[in-house]
């Protein structure tokens, strides 16, 4: 049985756990070894902390430069060899420790749920010093140009679209797979709406609302919060902090009003009863969260999307019709309200999210590899 190397950089939180869902599915399909590995920890300190720290800077304080990087690199094919050569000398000095685990681990097969890794396996391979398969699974449903590499042995896409954009840049079409973005394989258990409703204490006969607020603009939040508290919607309000530890001191001054209760919850291991169980989800518009809430068929509402591959998931979730993207977010109460009190077009909305879903992706994908090892070694 193989051997599986899951590579990720904990860029976000996204690829680690689209990572985390295929070994758990791996493990499930074979008895072979997985494992998985952050490439940044294995950079030089100081690399690891620009790398994920410019990133994470550049979209929470300036959306709008990352979104002309994003935009520029991908459109501008000199722009695109420009950043490509920094990146390799980046990626030369950060990826050393990449070849000890490597060495160390000897897999079979290799997986990359980020872009970081792909360049130095591919250059090993091109001087023959690799020639185990290796496979890339995009996070996103957009695939920008750094994502782009011809000569890996399969891709697994999200959605027809990414596919399109990778056949453009020279892929071929017959490495490719729709497979959707790998999530915790809990989301293809069924989780009935009234259950989770009764584990998590929430009321079974009025509206619940999760607002989750990591990396979502924290003065954001609170306008959205505090127009849902004026409103006349009925219910229960949930916000989820996850990464954003300042979120809970923003609201702690905001009280329940008569209809809404709020309740403000840190970093949480139920984030799937959550979308189980609620009317609506207001979110940011990562992968890896669009992906879970589409997978429980629940409708949503998308603010702040991160400039770039997040505008990619926001048009996807509407033009599925599995939601709306709001750019204004005091407009938000008003699209929530307007939601709840037209149920024929939440439940049209549940059912496009539910047709959208793709909660076995992690399995499909962990099949694939493992026929194609199989395939390999049984020629």
């Amino acid at each position: 049985m193989p051997r599986v190397l899951l590579l990720h950089a904990s860029v976000g939180t996204g690829h680690k756990r689209a990572a985390e869902a295929l070994a758990v599915a791996l493990s499930r399909r074979q008895p072979g070894e997985v494992r998985v590995e952050d490439v940044l920890d294995h950079t030089p300190r100081f690399f690891r902390r620009a790398y994920a720290g410019s990133y994470l800077d550049l979209t929470d304080r300036a959306p709008l430069v990352w979104g002309y990087f994003y935009t520029q690199t991908n459109a501008d094919p000199n722009l695109a060899e420009m950043t490509n050569a920094i990146r390799k000398i980046v990626e030369s000095i950060g990826t050393n420790g990449l070849k000890e685990v490597l060495r160390a681990f000897q897999p079979d097969v290799i997986i990359c749920t980020h872009f970081l890794p792909m360049e130095l396996l591919t250059r090993l391979r091109r001087n023959a010093r690799l020639n185990q398969p290796i496979y890339c699974v995009i996070t996103d449903f957009a695939a920008h140009t750094f994502w782009t590499y011809t000569d890996l042995d399969g891709y697994f896409v999200a959605d027809e679209q990414t596919r399109q954009q990778l056949i453009l840049r020279g892929v071929s079409a017959n490495q490719i797979i729709v497979s959707g973005i790998p999530i915790d394989l809990s989301a293809a258990e069924p989780n009935d709406r009234d259950d989770a409703r009764r584990r998590r204490n929430l009321p079974l006969d009025s509206a619940v609302i999760t607002l989750f607020g990591g990396g979502v603009d924290n003065e954001h939040i609170r306008k959205v919060v505090l127009g849902l508290l004026r409103s006349d919607v009925r219910g229960i309000l949930l916000v989820v902090a996850g990464r954003n530890e300042a979120l809970a001191g923003t609201l702690q001054d905001v009280p329940s009003s008569e209809c809404l209760q709020i309740r403000v919850h840190g970093f949480i291991d139920y984030v799937d009863d959550l979308i189980a169980a609620s009317d609506i989800v207001i979110t940011k518009a990562g992968g890896l969260i669009v992906s879970e809430v589409l997978a429980r068929g629940t409708p949503l509402v998308v603010i702040d999307p991160i400039p770039g591959h997040e505008e990619w998931n926001a048009d996807f979730v509407v033009s599925h019709g599995a939601g709306v993207q709001l750019r204004m977010c005091d407009t938000v109460p008003l699209a929530v309200r307007n939601l709840l009190a037209r149920p024929t077009l939440l439940a049209s909305m549940r059912q496009c999210a539910a047709e959208a879903g793709q909660p076995r992706a992690a399995l499909t994908i962990a099949d694939k590899i493992i026929a194609d090892y199989d395939a390999h070694h049984h020629r």
